[in-house]
């Protein structure tokens, strides 16, 4: 049985939904090129992956024999962050969007522990099930220390970084983390973990994130909060999150060793960052310039997500950066 309706509608692009008897879903976006003012049809699919660690669910787009591109989320969101955005880079690209473990619509096992380590294990095994040996990585909040260390461990897959808003340098991080500090300078204390849950998991926080530094509010997506908050407070995952930023203490030494790598490969970035973010800072972006001289860095007068409010602009610079890097 096959049902059919339309879930989106923008000036844009509109999707249609097809529901299979299968748990995949197929969405066909119809986006408006701005080129030419027509419309083209890119077939977005939702699916499952069991791995040894998680079930990770993944959004995917565009030619299967085409060059990949990785898109990984941060905090608090999950692959929902670039529905708009994998439409646009779908015209060349195959795209790939899991949601990591502890966020969107991968399920985990009990007994998972919530480490950067782990979220990178679980994305490099889940690329080695879909036999994906290079590709170029959208790196975005947590989706930097994950993507860096897949880097790390193969050097020779990484084609191209895009970087909006992921860090890894010490001067990206912003005054958001001082409490988080609190955190990891006294060893990992149960009364400031729960301090932390309102302040960090709150509805008020997780809109904080979004609406901050944006031109205007009211082009957010109301959906793409609520969304967030809701599968924050699924049982268990509060503990899951403050987990998290626990551990984000372990990616600060691991700095050096990705700015090492930047040095030795010369891989070629794109640092596209919300100027106006509060979480990582804009000299996040500029560092890139020290250890990659080549490195490309647009500012946006934009915040943390900047890919919800300046997506047609990110899209159209990630595809001349990485077709001028003949990918």
């Amino acid at each position: 049985m096959l049902s059919v309706y339309i879930a989106a509608v923008s000036d844009r692009h509109y999707t249609i939904v097809r529901y299979t008897s299968t748990s995949t879903q197929t969405y066909l976006t119809y986006y408006k090129d701005s080129t030419t003012s027509q419309m083209s049809r890119v077939q977005l699919l939702n699916q499952d992956l069991p791995t040894t660690k998680a079930k990770v669910f993944y959004r995917q787009a565009g030619p299967e024999s085409a060059p990949v591109i990785l898109l990984l989320h941060g905090f608090p969101s999950s692959s929902h962050q670039y529905r708009n955005l994998i439409p646009i880079l779908a015209k060349k690209y195959r795209v790939l969007a899991p949601d990591l473990p502890g966020f969107g619509f991968t399920t985990i096992p009990e007994g998972f522990k919530y480490t950067f380590d782990n979220l990178a294990a679980v994305v490099s095994e889940f690329l080695d099930k879909l036999s994906v040996t290079r590709f170029s990585v959208y790196i975005f909040d947590y989706g930097a220390p994950t993507g860096l260390r897949l880097a790390l461990q193969r050097p020779d897959a990484v084609q191209a970084i895009i970087s909006q808003n992921g860090n890894a340098y010490d001067e990206g991080l912003g005054a958001f983390w001082d409490p988080i500090r609190e955190l990891w300078k006294n060893n990992n204390d149960p009364k400031i973990r729960a301090k932390l849950v309102p302040a960090l998991l709150s509805f008020e926080a997780t809109k904080w994130q979004y609406e901050e530094g944006t031109q205007s509010s009211r082009v957010i997506a109301p959906e793409s909060y609520h969304l967030d908050y809701a599968l924050l407070q699924r049982p268990g995952n509060a503990d899951a999150q403050i987990d998290l930023f626990w551990d984000y203490r372990n990616n600060l030494p691991l700095y050096p060793k990705f700015q090492e790598y930047f040095r030795q490969s010369n891989v070629p970035v794109l640092a596209v960052w919300g100027k106006n973010d509060q979480i990582f800072v804009a000299p996040g972006a500029e560092a890139f310039k020290r250890d990659l001289p080549k490195a490309e860095v647009r500012l946006l007068d934009a915040g943390h997500f900047a890919v919800e409010t300046e997506t047609e602009e990110i899209g159209s610079l990630i595809l001349d950066f990485l077709g001028r890097n003949g990918i």
